[in-house]
């Protein structure tokens, strides 16, 4: 009797411990799996890592030496970038990958040769034995996708999209899934002629974790980066996927006549409220960049960059941009504005669209400044809608 009572709480006992390390192993894969969804990257960090894919995929490897000294020096690692830079060849291509990692490679030589700081990071753990590619890979594409995805007129490639791609590649773990999608949009954002593939990485950037805030970070490094059409490229494509039967929450600023959009408003700009007509507000960002949101029919004064050339990237909303004596442009999310040094020129809001566009100085020379004009006028104002 006291054995049976014995087996029964060693039984017991068992049972216990077995469900407390199923209990633990269960918390652990759901806390790695939460980790996967969020990005690993500092703002810094994130905007250099932009950079560095848009280099890439665009093929500019002198850009893409500097950007990789800047994130190496904003303490990415080497495992980091050569992971980003290896898992791009599935969307830029063999050639663009390898002789990016070339690039990446030198700069590492020619840092370690003066002393400068490099950290390599961590290399990716190795997959179990029983470790099946294509069943998590189909697990990883129907979570990014939002959808369980055939593709039946290639199903070679469909193959090698969920065994490969999102199999072996997204398996690796020195980079989260939120990582590789910042990466994939950031490249993506590089190339002409992909836009169906931008906006459904955007879509899957969501769907892995990347905020609203980290998306448009994307666009900002781009543009601060010097990567301008590359950011009025995102831009476009992040406001028609907002806009778009896609089932995407768009978000309004607390006023209910304010504008719908996805990107701060920011504070009343105050500071230069005594050259503008109407209602604007502003939202800095890093690099010298800001966003100006103009209300309907608000627009700043004739104005002239003295010792720079101002570049706009409209992303939300409608207006319009007019040098002297010039016909009007009009300002569509994506379209970008390079205003030449001294010209007399304005900007704002049309008459029915609130206006966000991003600002940036570039070519900027010693003691540069801007004029302030005067008002434009109603008539002329009236004469462009």
């Amino acid at each position: 009797m006291k054995m049976s009572k014995c087996k029964n709480f060693l039984f017991f006992l068992l049972a216990a411990v077995m469900l407390a390390a199923c209990t633990n192993t269960n918390e652990k894969m759901n806390t790695c799996e939460n980790d996967k969804m969020e990005l690993s990257f500092s703002a810094e960090q994130a905007a250099w890592m932009s950079a560095i894919a848009c280099d890439e995929a665009k093929g500019d490897l002198v850009a893409l030496e500097s950007a990789i000294h800047n994130g190496l020096e904003a303490e990415l690692t080497v495992s980091q970038i050569k992971e980003a830079l290896s898992q791009l060849y599935a969307y830029t291509g063999f050639p663009r990958s390898l002789n990016s990692l070339g690039v990446l490679q030198r700069v590492i030589g020619d840092r370690q040769a003066k002393g400068v700081k490099v950290i390599m990071g961590e290399d990716a753990s190795p997959l179990s034995d029983d470790y099946d590619a294509l069943k998590e890979g189909t697990r990883v594409q129907t979570q990014l996708v939002g959808k369980a995805f055939e593709y039946e007129f290639a199903p070679a490639t469909d193959y090698y999209l969920k065994a490969h791609l999102f199999g072996d590649i997204f398996a690796r773990d020195n980079l989260t899934y939120a990582d590789r999608e910042l990466v994939t949009v950031s490249a993506l954002s590089g190339l002409e002629g992909v836009e169906p593939q931008l906006k459904a990485h955007i879509a899957g950037a969501r769907n892995m974790g990347v905020t609203e805030e980290q998306l448009q970070g994307i666009v900002v490094a781009l543009a601060a980066n010097g990567l301008l059409n590359e950011a009025g490229r995102l831009a476009k494509a992040y406001d028609e996927l907002a806009n778009s039967d896609s089932g995407l929450t768009v978000e309004r600023s607390n006023s209910t006549s304010g504008p719908t959009t996805k990107w701060s408003v920011g504070s009343p700009n105050a500071a230069y409220a005594q050259y503008f007509v109407g209602q604007s507000f502003l939202q800095p960002y890093f690099g010298g960049v800001a966003n100006v949101t103009f209300e309907p029919r608000c627009r700043n004064n004739w104005h002239v960059h003295h010792g720079a050339v101002q570049v706009l990237i409209c992303v939300s909303g409608k207006g319009w941009y007019q040098e002297w004596n010039k016909p009007a442009v009009p300002l569509t999310p994506g379209t970008v504005i390079a205003i030449p040094e001294g010209v007399k020129h304005w900007h704002g809001a049309a008459a029915d669209s609130w206006m966000q566009h991003l600002a940036i100085h570039t070519q900027e020379q010693p003691g540069a400044t801007n004029e302030w004009l005067e008002p434009v006028s109603d008539e002329q104002y009236n004469s462009v809608q």
